[in-house]
C-alpha cells in the first residue's frame, strides 16, 4: 500500500527547501552555498518521495543524488533524464558544510536553482503530485 501521507511530507519538505533556496536570494551578500545546499536537499527529497511511492518506507539515508537517481530509474527510466541535474547538484550536499571546501560563484547558483527546478517540474514527479493531490482531496 502506497503511503501517501509520507510522500506528502517529503514533497511538503523538498518545496520548503526550494522556497528557502529562492528567498536567500533576496539577501545582500547572497549567501550562495547555502542556496545551493538547499537545491540539492530539494531535489533529494523529491527523489526520497517518488521511492516511497514505490513501495520503499524508508529511503536510503544517504545524499548522494546520483545513486538516489540510479534507485529512481530502476523503477521507471524516465528518470535517467535527470542525470545532468543530479549530477551537477549532488556534491552541494556536503561541501557547503565545511569552510573552504570551494568557491561558488553566482553562475553555479544560478544552475543550482535552474536544475531544482527542472527536477521538481519533472513529469513523473508531477503525475505523482497530482496522484497524491487526489488523496488529499479524495479523504482516503
Amino acid at each position: 500500500m502506497v503511503d501517501y501521507e509520507l510522500i506528502q511530507e517529503w514533497f511538503r519538505k523538498a518545496d520548503n527547501d526550494c522556497r528557502v533556496a529562492e528567498f536567500l536570494f533576496q539577501l545582500h551578500p547572497v549567501p550562495m552555498d547555502i542556496i545551493c545546499f538547499h537545491c540539492q536537499q530539494a531535489v533529494e527529497k523529491w527523489l526520497k518521495g517518488y521511492q516511497v511511492s514505490k513501495g520503499i518506507s524508508e529511503p536510503s539515508k544517504i545524499h548522494d543524488l546520483n545513486k538516489l537517481l540510479k534507485q529512481c530509474i530502476e523503477f521507471d527510466t524516465r528518470f535517467s533524464q535527470l542525470v545532468e541535474e543530479c549530477s551537477a547538484l549532488s556534491d552541494f550536499g556536503i561541501i557547503p558544510r565545511y569552510p573552504d571546501e570551494f568557491e561558488v560563484t553566482e553562475h553555479d547558483v544560478r544552475r543550482a536553482f535552474e536544475h531544482a527546478t527542472a527536477v521538481k517540474n519533472f513529469a513523473p514527479l508531477l503525475e505523482l503530485r497530482g496522484a497524491v493531490a487526489g488523496y488529499s482531496e479524495s479523504g482516503e
